[in-house]
């Protein structure tokens, strides 16, 4: 990619707000997807992890999309990147996503680039930590992160970049965290979907990990659990109650057929119950 190419690519990303419709580049000529798959399990399983949670569980009041292996095309003369995940916010996929012009983030149509996007490293020939995190900076990407699993690059397995002018900036430290977008990202060690692995999960601000589907699912069959099995304690505190209720009835019952017998005995010696009260 030459100087020139990304000088142009600038231009283009610099224009405020979505290109007016007959401004907009004809994208004809252009390869929105070539039927390749991802490249191992992991990946494809890191991705959605990346991207379902988002939609399940992050409470933001903002559009957003959040998009895996998707093509980013930021000029119509360079071919596009292609992040594993891309999160943009202030952005909303159309109704109709058969067109060619809908199939991919193009920047003219967004109006905008993303705001996040996330590499996942799998060998050393994506050049993660070179042409992309040039590219990536020279369209105004706000946050990079490079995940390295197999640490095929450095021994750092997650490198988080923060663009600081025109330059990406390594921001060292456990808490990466990102205000400006209400998001924090991290590395768990945990099980999702049957495998235990090294994951890259995002966060709240305050480090919470954002659930995917099946961990709400499961957090309100707890829950749901919970309050039956506190609604059972409270049923079976009720009827020990009534229980003892009954009980002290029936002792109060007994003592009154012992009062009445007592009386009737006492009439028959010829005693009036009341003279001995």
């Amino acid at each position: 990619m030459t100087a020139d190419t990304r000088t142009n690519q600038v231009m283009l990303v610099s224009e405020p707000g979505p290109l007016p419709l007959d401004q907009r580049p004809s994208v004809e000529h252009l390869v929105t997807e070539d039927g390749k798959p991802v490249d191992n399990i992991f990946s494809e399983k890191q991705q959605r992890l990346l991207t379902e949670p988002l939609y399940t569980s992050w409470k933001i009041d903002t559009p957003f999309l959040a998009l895996a292996n998707v093509g980013l095309f930021h000029s119509v003369r360079v071919p596009p990147y292609v992040p594993d995940v891309l999160l943009s916010l202030n952005s909303q996929a159309p109704e109709n996503l058969f067109p060619k012009n809908n199939r991919s983030f193009f920047v003219w149509e967004y109006g905008k680039s993303p705001d996040v996007v996330i590499e996942i490293v799998s060998n050393r020939e994506g050049n993660e930590d070179t042409d992309k995190l040039f590219g990536y900076a020279q369209i105004g990407i706000p946050f990079y992160m490079i995940y390295d699993p197999e640490q095929w690059l450095r021994s750092e397995r997650l490198r988080f970049y923060e663009l600081r002018t025109g330059k990406y900036e390594l921001i060292q430290g456990s808490a990466h965290l990102m205000p400006s977008i209400g998001l924090g990202i991290t590395l768990w060690n945990g099980s999702f979907e049957g495998h235990s692995d090294l994951w890259l999960r995002w966060t709240d601000l305050a480090g919470n990990l954002m659930a995917t589907g099946a961990e709400r699912a499961e957090h309100e069959l707890k829950r749901a659990n919970a309050e039956t099995q506190r609604a059972n304690a409270e049923t079976q505190r009720a009827d020990a109650a009534m229980q003892r209720a009954d009980a002290a009835m029936q002792r109060a019952d007994a003592e009154r057929q012992r009062i009445e017998k007592l009386t009737e005995q006492l009439r028959r010696l010829g005693a009036e119950p009341e003279d001995f009260s």
